[in-house]
């Protein structure tokens, strides 16, 4: 099967002949940057947008015990959209791991619930391993903020039935 259509584009530096900084750039979230007291820690400058839809993609915890999406044509990831600034963007690079634990990609996804998003469909960044793509249990640390994620997630609209087909599988609720 094949993937939807992605690049690794890279985020441009500001513009050198303007001197015009770059704008912000939309950045879906669907692991415990879902969180949204830790997106604010991570990226204080950030601002919450809305539940989009990652189309033909599946939420798995890979080798490493974290948060991944792998290809899969019949299932789909919710993620929480926040507008991040170029410092945040670096941030969360750092977070992240790039470019040992995860690339950068940017990926369509479909606004989801009556979020005051722009487009209905829209480009956004998504950190992804291409590399560790077996599924495998989170480590002990990362079942509490994912936790948080998921609570988060349900307050803001994502559906109970997501987390427990996509989720919940991997996270334990009393952990």
């Amino acid at each position: 099967m094949e993937a939807p259509s992605s690049s690794n584009q890279r985020v441009q530096p500001p513009n050198l002949q303007t001197g015009l900084a770059r704008p912000d750039v939309l950045y879906f979230g669907y692991g415990s940057n879902m969180w949204l007291e830790q997106m604010q820690r991570r990226c204080p400058q950030s601002t919450y947008v809305g539940i989009a839809i990652l189309e033909g993609w599946r939420w798995m915890i890979n080798e490493r015990g974290y948060a991944n999406v792998v290809p899969s044509a019949e299932d789909h990831v919710y993620g929480l959209v926040y507008k991040l600034s170029e410092e945040d963007e670096k941030s969360l690079d750092v977070y992240e791991g790039v470019p040992l634990d995860y690339i950068k990609k940017f990926m369509a996804v479909k606004q989801s619930g009556s979020a005051p998003l722009l487009n209905k469909e829209f480009n956004t960044l998504v950190y992804v391993d291409e590399i560790r793509l077996h599924d495998d249990l989170p480590r002990t640390e990362y079942i509490y903020r994912m936790n948080m994620a998921i609570r988060d997630a349900l307050k803001e609209g994502v559906p109970p039935e997501y987390m427990d087909k996509y989720l919940r599988p991997f996270i334990p609720a009393n952990a």
